[in-house]
């Protein structure tokens, strides 16, 4: 296997996932900022252009971190990052799922139409007058995921999981774009300092 990756929070996401695992990934860095990623030679490994993406053993790619997360975790014999059981896997597809809807979509589309324009205006469609709307809509849901996870450990309860991963990641990113933690949001802070500790992350 060879994962492609570059800098930014989605290949992060899949490095700490890994780190999580203790797996080590051949790797090979694309320069997004150069625009590698845009060139035919990367579009041809993934045409979405996207970074991260996983080349299997037997050449297929894939370029979802989701669904890349999932297959590492296969790899392993199953993870409770991912959920040990039926139950625990819907659970973690849950919030996952709200966490990248209603959090890492706006937020990373609100960078990418204000702050990330300039990098983002000739690769994709943008839209700057949504900017603030959009960064607003991630601080809705985060004060709202805020009010649910009071008492639990981590998102999906008492084991650290992928939603936790996403989540992370993300707020790390937010915080460097101009878009920190809200202090008020008391739950959230306590949960991302319990997080952030972890050695996958400081890695």
């Amino acid at each position: 296997m060879k994962l492609y990756t570059s800098v930014g929070p989605n290949p992060r996401v899949v490095n700490v996932f890994a780190a999580e695992l203790g797996m080590s990934l051949d790797q090979e860095t694309i320069d997004i900022m150069a625009g590698e990623n845009r060139q035919a030679a990367y579009k041809e490994i993934n045409p979405g252009a996207q970074s991260p993406a996983l080349m299997l053993d037997d050449g297929s790619v894939v370029s979802e971190i989701t669904a890349i997360c999932e297959y590492l975790a296969e790899l392993s014999g199953g993870s409770s990052l991912i959920g040990l059981t039926p139950e625990a896997r819907v659970v973690t597809r849950m919030w996952g799922r709200r966490i990248d809807l209603g959090i890492v979509e706006p937020l990373a589309n609100g960078f990418r139409s204000s702050e990330g324009a300039p990098m983002f205006k000739d690769r994709m469609r943008i839209i700057p007058h949504a900017a603030d709307d959009l960064k607003a809509m991630a601080q809705d849901k985060i004060q709202w995921l805020d009010g649910l996870i009071a008492g639990r450990e981590y998102v999906c309860g008492d084991d650290f999981t992928l939603a936790d991963i996403m989540l992370g990641v993300f707020l790390e990113f937010g915080a460097q774009v101009g878009q920190p933690i809200d202090s008020n949001n008391a739950n959230i802070v306590a949960w991302y300092e319990r997080i952030k500790v972890r050695p996958s992350f400081a890695g």
